[in-house]
């Protein structure tokens, strides 16, 4: 009866409780959330012109397209070009580290663009970049 009880204690001693574990691990997610920085797409594909000095932006949060037909694209959602500043501003607060890069398609109009690159200084984001691809 003893040595029953005994292997009752040892089985209950040997169970490993697993929350300090599971804390640290929710504790790790939190921070990795909170400290991520998100790209908002723009939400269309356009055909980039080629450019031989083209350079890579690591930092490129908010992306802005123009298409082909003159329509301007904002985090997968069509907005039109007197709206642009305010979609820039509201996502430049959200992230204040973050750039602009437009992306306009070869045969959009100069005139679309800087309107673009005019709203986006506006918003008061003075690194704007034009996106291009390598030939």
């Amino acid at each position: 009866m003893k040595q029953h009880f005994q292997n009752l204690v040892d089985e209950e001693e040997a169970n490993i409780d697993m929350t300090p574990m599971l804390d640290v691990v929710f504790i790790m997610l939190i921070f990795f959330i909170v400290t991520a920085s998100f790209v908002k797409e723009a939400g269309i594909d356009v055909n980039r012109p080629d450019a031989a000095t083209a350079v890579k932006k690591d930092r490129a949060s908010i992306l802005v397209a123009i298409s082909d037909k003159g329509e301007v694209w904002i985090n997968k959602r069509k907005v039109d070009v007197r709206a642009v500043q305010a979609n820039i501003e509201r996502l430049y607060a959200e992230n204040p580290q973050g750039t602009v890069v437009i992306q306009a398609d070869k045969k959009a109009t100069t005139e679309v663009l800087i309107k673009v690159m005019d709203s986006a200084r506006a918003a008061g984001i003075e690194d704007v970049s034009i996106a291009a691809q390598e030939p």
